[in-house]
């Protein structure tokens, strides 16, 4: 979303309903700084209201003796805060925080917003929201109200102001939680559809624009007066359906900053706001403009353990999470046990996974991690998400391993905690081209965020730290290489400066589709690749669908058995590139599938195809050649990752990760310095072993700077 659409987006509901421009209320000095905090932050969500029987003091020793040092709380209890209408009850939570206070624990407080309580319900079923099929979401369900409701904000106002007056002078609670997992989950309301006029009004002016940008001559769709506007129902123009998005994104963006602006009006000086994004990137919501309102961001990260761990997901959510404000965040829910909706797929982690799981999130700029949740529940639909206890609430293996893994967090926490990443590879992630791609789909199993995960998943193999940036990012600079996902919306600004950065000598892999519509959704009429011609070195007016995989000519990456292409394929007609692979198919022969043109002092390397995930890797291995980005950590084993930061000292560490059910040996290539875990000294070229699941991290000393320069060589 460029900055001139995200400004008058925020004034969208200060003209239909007289509030306070939300961009004033994101402009607030922060209360904590992320990259300042003491120590990691270890605990979880703690619900003492969902027990069987009152146990408050039981758990609160359990805690304690586990070396936990926070907890969340409230965030889904808006019927025993306010158990009737304007009567509020704090009595109940009091007791968790007090108690929590006595054994040192902090308390992160959440807004109750997310699932409304039975009177509101039934005294204003209006809020509920109605979806485009007429149908209506039910109570029961979280999330279930019109984002855009005055109501629904009204009474969300008033219980956010009284939580957080009650608790704002009270030194055990750190930060509160804005609401949980937001989204407005595509509503049709009435006030939702007035406001998508406003939208429109203010971002096109005239009808006769609109009817321009949206090509609604085709098929007689015109609009003539903003009063004729139709609702979204039906509607399958992909410039209107994108502009919806946008709009719906919008929704939870400004419903989020409100809730932060209360939240700021009332809470004490050192009391920080949050928000835990779901799954993040989520294109359900604008993560970027929500950071913006947030002290520090807040992710909920959930991965498959056992044989399949391998930490590609973790670090994934992580790396995005940690570029929305490009420092450290926080881990609100991870994996404790299992997280299932039913009693399939339930995975317990082997011994040591959960240890290597709180390093992972660590190792990817996480200052707190906290497992969703503390006890697991006995009746709803998350009984088989499964906490540190168990459904009998005694400690167990699971509650063993965090009890260690807090312990030696107590130790080393002070070394790690704001580890800063400073990476040289960044992924362009586009909501609009996820959505637009939806819209007209060039696969049926493939999509956006199947290339986006490839493409992340071969850096991620080849052990290179990523960093996302975004459509209005202006750091390209600062990157040796960025890789682009199909970025098929994209604005001619936006694709200059993509090649300008080529230009001033970056190096970017760019997948097919992109800049073939601009940020509207229509397809641009000059020749493909659009304003990425010269950059790219070829032109196209064709492609094709592939009904089968088609191999490429002599294997030009040694894949191998994976040397294949699949689904698509653009007819790129070289003008100064240069071919790196061609199909092996006579229709396509004398077309490339992957094409590399020099471009000023940079190289734009183009992928007109499907890859397999192993050609994919190898195509990355060969670009970061080229960036002079090679080095040791591609030689480490297959299952060693190894993640680089700098702590508050200023002393290099070097995370090494063992994703596996086997012991790895691997040479040691920077600089002497200490595990922190194991309490030993490492030198340089020095054997390292890792045992199965387990985590190295070596603080380097400083007088070793001369032997880590060396060491490191042309690797990151």
């Amino acid at each position: 979303m460029n900055k001139v659409l995200r400004r008058w987006l925020f004034a969208l509901i200060v003209t239909a309903l007289g509030l306070q421009s939300t961009a004033a209320l994101g402009q607030v000095k922060p209360a904590i700084v992320p990259n300042q905090m003491d120590t990691i932050l270890y605990g979880a969500a703690y619900y003492t209201e969902y027990m069987p029987y009152d146990r408050l003091e039981e758990d609160a020793k359990l805690m304690q003796q586990a070396g936990i040092n926070v907890v969340r709380v409230g965030e889904f209890s808006w019927g025993l805060w306010e158990p009737e209408d304007a009567r509020f009850e704090f009595a109940w939570m009091d007791r968790v925080v007090d108690r929590m206070q006595k054994v040192g624990i902090k308390v992160i407080m959440g807004t109750p917003t997310a699932s409304i309580p039975t009177w509101l319900y039934k005294e204003h079923p209006e809020i509920i929201v109605t979806k485009a099929d007429g149908s209506k979401m039910y109570f029961g369900m979280r999330q279930n109200a019109d984002l855009l409701s005055p109501t629904y904000r009204f009474y969300c106002q008033r219980v956010i102001r009284k939580i957080v007056e009650h608790y704002r002078d009270n030194p055990a609670v750190i930060g509160f939680q804005l609401d949980n997992e937001t989204g407005s989950y595509d509503p049709v309301n009435q006030d939702v559809q007035a406001g998508f006029v406003n939208y429109l009004q203010g971002k096109f002016k005239t009808v006769e624009k609109l009817n321009e940008i949206w090509g609604l001559a085709y098929w007689g769709q015109q609009v003539h007066r903003w009063t004729d506007l139709p609702g979204r129902e039906g509607i399958i123009n992909p410039g209107w359906k994108l502009e919806w998005q946008r709009y719906q994104q919008w929704i939870t963006t400004d419903f989020l900053a409100r809730q932060a602006a209360i939240v700021r009006e009332y809470k004490g000086p050192a009391q920080f706001v949050t928000h835990d994004l779901a799954g993040p990137p989520r294109p359900r919501v604008n993560e970027v403009d929500i950071s913006r309102s947030l002290d520090i961001v807040a992710t909920n990260i959930y991965e498959d353990r056992q044989e399949v761990y391998d930490g590609e997901f973790t670090s994934f959510e992580g790396d995005y999470t940690r570029s929305l404000q490009d420092t450290n965040y926080l881990v609100t829910e991870t994996d404790a046990q299992t997280a299932s909706g039913s009693s399939m797929g339930q995975y317990p982690p082997f011994d040591g996974q959960i240890r290597l799981a709180a390093y992972t999130h660590i190792s990817s700029g996480a200052n707190m991690v906290e497992y969703w949740h503390w006890h697991s529940l006995h009746y709803g639909i998350e009984t088989y998400i499964k906490g540190i206890l168990g459904h009998d609430l005694e400690p167990g293996r699971v509650y063993d391993e965090v009890s260690r893994t807090a312990h030696e967090l107590q130790r080393v926490g002070p070394q790690v905690v704001d580890t800063q990443r400073s990476n040289q590879v960044a992924i362009l992630y586009s909501d609009d081209s996820h959505y637009a791609i939806e819209y007209m789909p060039f696969s049926p199993h493939e999509n956006y965020r199947s290339i986006l995960r490839q493409m992340y998943g071969a850096l991620y193999k080849l052990n290179v730290g990523v960093d996302f940036v975004f459509p209005d990012s202006t750091n390209f600079a600062q990157y040796k290489m960025i890789v682009v996902p199909p970025l098929y919306i994209a604005s001619d600004d936006l694709l200059n400066r993509l090649s300008e950065y080529v230009r001033q000598g970056g190096h970017m892999v760019m997948a097919f589709k992109s800049g073939f519509c601009n940020e509207y959704s229509t397809v641009r009429w000059t020749m493909a690749p659009g304003p990425l011609r010269k950059a790219a070195g070829f032109r196209y007016q064709e492609f094709t669908s592939l009904r089968k995989p088609v191999e490429l000519k002599g294997d030009p990456f040694h894949a191998e058995a994976q040397n294949k292409v699949s689904d698509w394929a653009e007819m790129l007609i070289p003008e100064t590139a240069k071919g790196l692979a061609y199909y092996d198919t006579p229709f396509l022969e004398n077309y490339p599938a992957i094409t590399r043109n020099q471009f000023g002092a940079g190289t734009l390397t183009y992928e007109g195809t499907v890859l397999t995930a192993d050609l994919q890797q190898k195509v990355m291995l060969d670009a970061l050649k080229l960036a002079g980005l090679d080095g040791p950590d591609q030689q480490l084993p297959p299952p060693v990752r190894v993640k680089h930061g700098v702590n508050r000292a200023g002393k290099k560490l070097h995370y090494y990760l063992n994703y596996s059910q086997d012991a790895q040996k691997f040479v040691y290539t920077y600089g002497a310095g200490r595990d922190l875990l194991a309490q030993t000294t490492v030198t340089h070229e020095q054997t390292i072993t890792l045992q199965p699941w387990d985590v190295a991290i070596v603080e380097v000393t400083a007088s070793t700077e001369r032997e880590i320069q060396e060491a490191k060589g042309k690797s990151q």
